[in-house]
């Protein structure tokens, strides 16, 4: 018989028959894997473990601790969903159900919207799928066999249309008596899926466009077992009390209206937050070399098809004229920072020249994905661009990452992961340009000693880039902080230094965010924090509460010489008690809450407490004024 060569991730290789599934594959390994595996990578294509191998390749076994493992299982779960509104909902037309970053959702056309009571008929007609435990299978049919196959569903039939551009072939995944078009990949059976649950409904339009037909969604998310499943659950409550959406509100920091939508409004104490992140980051720019620039807005069409977002980014563009020309408001500050490099004559002894940007961005998100602070319209970035010689990569890339330390670990406190990010579909420049640009991530990332993943073919169209995720209080990722390396862009603007030998030459033009968006950035901390920011972000630092209005002179003046020490400092002397006041403090997040008495009025001192009721004693003001400075100064 036959046999082929299996190249497993560690570089070890093992010869099987011709025909091996992933599953085979896994037991030759381990139980363990075998029993843990969900999907297999071939050759960098998602297989079902069930699926058969017909020719030498590289593999990765995938479980569920891994992100494409989490999809397929995800997406394993959709299709029960998917089987089970059939079966309770014979008329209802699925459409599509794919996996997200937490769960999956399925869309559905449906007379009626789906109510409480009908998810949870669901949940249980799921229960029944997995018990059944279903084998799944994988069917490859022609179009015209596929059109017969779901004549009645004319979404499916609108899909297999687009797949015939593509291919004359399309495939058909089976368990029990549901079918569905699906590139995969699956569990093997329907009994895998150890625990599920469906976490609400919305309304949807096909394929997203507000033109077509409405939807009906429902949003759900699964795990291996039911523990798994009661944590995530829990770290949904906890969530929802986070959800800075709400604390933005309860605090004051910002808002959103309709007649921006998606356009955050920075109230005074958000602005605060704001001002007080990119202050800290100016500070550092000065001691590591960066110059700020300002930027315009709106740049003719003839930017965008130099820098190539015309043809690659467009979709995502605010679009106007100018000087009846076909215009876009800036979705990012790359070409502008090309142009003013290109303003000057340069040499090798000014790089690296790194430029730093804080400008407004505007990106034409699809409505429906809007969420808050952390998917926006218009939003802000702690930007720069490196323009440096190619000997000069690794060396910035590890200041780079000796930045990020910084940040995320000595002053959040946060511990990260990191991903690369290689070559996507839709890329420009030339294969031999890539290769060199990850090749030179790789070798940054492996001499600074940091672990990473590879996220294939999600790379910026311009080039490969580090992602760094950082991990919240509750646990979840965020990715945050990225580094990319393009090659293009200095060709395609024709940027050029005189080099050591007298020749010219191209830079090479490191694109980076560390806190990424800077809404988005303040939306995590706010979640992270509950709403209770350390002292040097916190817009209500002090509040001085009297005891009653003949100490309320005396609570002024000690603001006022609070205020010469920098803090924010408000006066509370309404006539509610002094434990209501106490209670308000405490829900507003002052990080101090100062009393008045007659004692504290006769000794020209305040009464310290913190919001989390800890009692700190009498205390003179200029003595408090110089702790909580050096706490400010500490950013513990």
């Amino acid at each position: 018989m036959a046999s082929i060569t299996i190249e497993l991730p560690d570089g070890t290789k093992k010869e099987f028959k011709k025909g091996a599934t992933g599953t085979e594959i896994a037991l030759s390994i381990g139980q363990r894997l075998a029993k843990d595996a969900v999907a297999i990578k071939v050759n960098n294509e998602l297989y079902d473990l069930f699926r058969p191998i017909e020719a030498d390749a590289k593999i990765i076994i995938l479980t569920f601790d891994q992100k494409e493992g989490k999809a397929a299982f995800w997406h394993s779960t959709a299709h029960v969903l998917a089987q089970a509104v059939l079966s309770l909902f014979p008329d209802a037309k699925p459409t599509i159900g794919p996996p997200i970053d937490e769960g999956f959702y399925y869309d559905f056309d449906v007379k009626k919207p789906f109510t409480h009571e009908d998810l949870e008929k669901i949940e249980k007609k799921m229960e029944d799928v997995v018990k059944a435990n279903h084998s799944i299978s994988r069917a490859v049919v022609s179009i015209k066999e596929a059109k017969k196959q779901f004549k009645h569903n004319k979404y499916k039939l609108e899909l297999i249309d687009d797949f015939a551009q593509q291919s004359e072939t399309v495939s058909v995944y089976s368990q029990g008596d549901f079918s569905d078009l699906c590139r995969g990949g699956h569990v093997p059976t329907t009994g895998r899926i150890g625990a599920f649950k469906l976490l609400k409904t919305s309304g949807a339009y096909w394929r997203g466009d507000q033109k077509r037909e409405s939807l009906q969604r429902i949003y759900g998310i699964s795990f291996p077992t039911a523990k798994q499943l009661k944590d995530h659950l829990h770290m949904l409550e906890e969530a929802e009390k986070r959800d800075h959406r709400k604390l933005g509100t309860a605090l004051d920091l910002f808002s959103f209206h309709e007649v921006s939508p998606g356009s955050p409004f920075f109230h005074p104490k958000g602005t605060f937050i704001f001002n007080t992140l990119t202050n800290f980051l100016r500070s550092e720019y000065a001691k590591r070399g960066y110059q700020e620039v300002i930027t315009p807005q709106v740049f003719h069409k003839e930017l965008w098809e130099t820098s190539g977002h015309w043809q690659h980014y467009q979709q995502n563009m605010f679009l106007t004229t100018m000087d009846n020309q076909q215009a876009s408001i800036k979705p990012m500050n790359c070409p502008t920072h090309a142009l003013i490099f290109k303003t000057n004559t340069h040499s090798y002894r000014e790089l690296p020249i790194r430029l730093a940007d804080f400008g407004a961005l505007h990106r034409n998100e699809v409505r429906g994905t809007l969420g808050g602070l952390f998917r926006a319209r218009k939003f802000h970035q702690d930007d720069a661009h490196i323009f440096c010689a190619e000997e000069q990569i690794e060396s910035e890339i590890h200041k780079l990452i000796d930045f990020v330390r910084f940040l995320y670990q000595t002053t959040f406190g946060f511990q990260f992961h990191v991903e690369l990010s290689t070559k996507p579909e839709s890329a420009l420049g030339s294969e031999a340009l890539w290769n060199k640009a990850e090749n030179s991530l790789k070798a940054a990332l492996e001499h600074a000693g940091l672990k990473y993943n590879v996220n294939p073919g999600d790379g910026a169209f311009y080039g490969p880039k580090i992602d760094f995720h950082i991990k919240d209080a509750l646990g979840r990722s965020w990715q945050c902080a990225t580094i990319q390396l393009d090659f293009n862009q200095p060709q395609r603007f024709g940027l050029e230094y005189d080099g050591a030998d007298g020749k010219r030459h191209q830079p090479v033009m490191i694109h980076r965010a560390l806190f990424g968006s800077l809404e988005r950035f303040i939306g995590v901390l706010i979640e992270h924090y509950a709403g209770r920011m350390p002292l040097w972000l916190n817009p209500n630092q002090v509040v001085l509460i009297p005891i009653a209005d003949r100490h309320a002179d005396y609570c002024k003046e000690a603001a006022m010489a609070l205020r010469d020490f920098g803090l924010r400092v408000d006066v509370n002397d309404s006539s509610e008690t002094t434990g209501k006041k106490i209670r308000e403090a405490q829900v507003a997040q002052y990080s101090y809450i100062l009393i008045v008495g007659d004692v504290e009025l006769k000794n020209k001192t305040v009464n310290v407490r913190t919001r989390d009721e800890k009692v700190h004693g009498e205390k003179k003001i200029d003595v408090v004024g110089k702790e909580l400075v050096a706490e400010i100064n500490s950013r513990k």
